[in-house]
């Protein structure tokens, strides 16, 4: 396996690609040197003193990664120190910048693609027959196989929210055996989806703490994984936030883009919509941009921070 870069250049906006690239980043690290620092950071973490402790060279050789997320939201000044580190990058730093792709803080994108950054670009599936190639390829990246009807199908069911997508991969595999057809996906979606986020998130906007809560430790129990279940509470956020205050003229179907779902799934956005206030949504939107930052790694305990946000998300529900 070759060396990692030194410097290394995410470009996209879809979430679980850049993730997945970042964690690629440090495994292959860490399988250089198990006892590599990581730092994983986001700007509202990085001032200047940070920055500069993080990416200054070791006296004691030790090595570090450092994950600056979101470059393009860093300040002017953070982007220009950024930038003239890149011009001399210290050799025991394997440096990672996330960077959305669009013109916001294009100057330090470039910067980095001149100083031959390595660079890996998350564009994620956004044609439904590209979303049924990646159900496809979880499948067969975990050595199993799914017919084109049964991924299609998973797509129509789950939307186009690609970390809901994976989620629903992953818990259909560990669920299942042998080939995957539609009649399996139907099962599954009758019977077993409440082993995704999926049902927390739901129970958390409907304001039904205590099932919410239920639902948070039995999904944490079985295996899965915290930034997926904070991605579907995103979701569901969203979603109502579309549903709550649907723009004049709007066709349905575009409501459906902007919330994410199947155009079939509007009318449980609706019901989950009755109750939420302009201040309680702005208010669940917060929780989970914080509780993201926390999982990430600002906070020492995802599982908490996870219980903090559906408590709090619940709670903005009656919000005046």
């Amino acid at each position: 396996m070759p060396a990692p870069a030194l410097l290394t250049l995410i470009v996209g906006d879809e979430e679980l690609l850049v993730d997945r690239a970042v964690a690629a980043v440090v495994a292959a690290v860490r399988d250089a040197d198990p006892e590599v620092d990581v730092h994983d950071l986001v700007p509202s973490q990085v001032g200047m003193s940070t920055l500069v402790e993080v990416t200054s060279p070791s006296l004691f050789g030790d090595r570090r990664v450092v994950v600056l997320r979101s470059a393009q939201d860093l300040t002017k000044d953070l982007a220009a120190t950024v930038t003239d580190y890149l011009k001399d990058p210290a050799d025991d730093v394997n440096l990672v910048l996330t960077h959305a792709g669009g013109n916001k803080g294009k100057a330090l994108l470039q910067a980095a693609v001149k100083a031959g950054a390595h660079r890996v670009d998350c564009k994620g599936p956004g044609k439904p027959a590209e979303r049924v190639a990646f159900v496809k390829g979880e499948f067969s990246q975990a050595g199993r196989q799914i017919t084109h009807d049964a991924a299609q199908a998973l797509v129509d069911s789950v939307g186009s929210e690609l970390r809901e997508i994976a989620a629903a991969c992953t818990q259909l595999i560990a669920d299942t055996e042998g080939r995957v057809d539609a009649e399996a996906v139907a099962r599954y979606h009758s019977g077993k989806a409440e082993a995704s986020g999926f049902t927390v998130a739901d129970r958390a906007v409907e304001g039904r703490l205590p099932e919410a809560l239920e639902q948070l430790r039995w999904s944490l129990a079985v295996g899965t994984a915290p930034v997926l279940i904070n991605s579907a509470l995103a979701g569901a956020v969203r979603g109502v936030a579309v549903a709550a205050q649907p723009p004049r003229g709007v066709s349905e179907a575009e409501l459906a883009k902007r919330a994410k779902v199947p155009p079939w799934k509007l009318r449980t956005l609706r019901q989950q919509a009755r109750g939420w206030s302009p201040a309680g949504i702005t208010r669940a939107m917060a929780v989970v941009a914080e509780t993201d930052a926390l999982i990430k790694g600002a906070g020492r305990d995802p599982e908490y921070a996870l219980e903090r946000a559906v408590i709090e998300i619940a709670r903005a529900r009656g919000r005046r």
